[in-house]
């Protein structure tokens, strides 16, 4: 009998990761029936079910969940042993996914991504936008190198390598301008405009304001940055924004800019990527890249 292929194991993967033949077959870039034959075979070697038949979407078994997991284990080892081979042979050369927050993202990832490019033209740049535990839980699976966001992450899994502070500021209307600078205790009672759950930038203004997530009836609600800044113009409220946010998303609003008083909120910006990553010599590299452009873009 035939031994389970490492090819087996990814189209299961992607499989038990899809939730869907169709999908799962596009992810493999392999037809539908191929897809299911690969999974009878794999089946009829391990001797056991690992798909439940008859439902409208996959279902996994108990044991197919296991081996789900297991599967994931073994796959990203035998990637890391490529990516281990391939440090060793050419530094910085090949593909390299780099995950960064929403509220990051747009400030800092075009200048990284123009720097890397010119230091290093062989390297194959896949950059992802995502929230912070998404971005995570693509590092575990091996989905991403590496990604840029706020510190802490407190994974025993990952290394954390700081790289710069950055202050936020109050946005409020520009008739406001003139305005004392309310302090935390002030702000509690203003309309506060907050990105929508999941980002971790809201977290960290409601911790400044001290308040919780589960929304006084003064908290308002937005999808980006840009989102918040312009209802601020239109005078709903007034919102925080990143330093390095200030100069692309306040130009075409009708807004006014205040530095908070001491202590002054911020976050610190790092880069993590998974202890077991070969590549860990080449990812410091890259992070005093991210460093100098995310310094650069702090101060503009």
């Amino acid at each position: 009998m035939n031994g389970v292929t490492l090819k087996q194991l990814r189209y299961f993967e992607a499989l038990a990761l899809q939730g869907h033949y169709g999908r799962a077959a596009d992810a493999c870039a392999i037809s539908q029936p191929a897809l299911s034959l690969q999974m009878k075979a794999l089946e009829e070697t391990l001797g056991v079910p690992l798909i439940e038949r008859g439902t409208r979407h996959v279902r996994l078994t108990h044991l197919g969940e296991s081996l789900a997991i297991r599967a994931r284990d073994i796959l990203r080892a035998v990637d890391e042993l490529g990516d281990l081979a391939q440090a060793h042979r050419n530094p910085l050369v090949g593909r390299f996914r780099i995950g960064v927050i929403p509220t990051v993202a747009p400030y800092l990832l075009p200048a990284v991504i123009k720097e890397l490019s010119k230091r290093f033209p062989n390297l194959d740049l896949h950059p992802r936008e995502a929230v912070t535990q998404r971005l995570i839980d693509d590092l575990m699976d091996a989905r991403l190198d590496a990604a840029i966001l706020a510190l802490p992450v407190s994974e025993p899994s990952l290394t954390e390598l700081a790289l710069f502070d950055e202050q936020f500021l109050l946005v409020r209307a520009r008739d406001d301008a003139g305005k004392p600078v309310p302090n935390p205790e002030m702000l509690r009672e203003m309309r506060l405009l907050l990105l929508e759950e999941g980002h971790c930038f809201r977290d960290q203004a409601l911790s400044y304001c001290n308040l919780t997530s589960s929304a006084p009836r003064d908290l308002m609600e937005g999808s980006s940055l840009s989102t918040l800044v312009q209802m601020v113009g239109a005078g709903i409220g007034v919102t925080l924004i990143p330093e390095m946010a200030v100069s692309i998303e306040t130009r075409s609003a009708e807004v006014s800019v205040a530095r908070l008083p001491a202590p002054h909120p911020s976050r610190k910006i790092g880069m993590v990527w998974r202890k077991t990553n070969p590549i860990a010599d080449q990812l410091s590299q890259i992070a005093a890249i991210v460093r100098e452009a995310g310094t650069g873009a702090a101060a503009a």
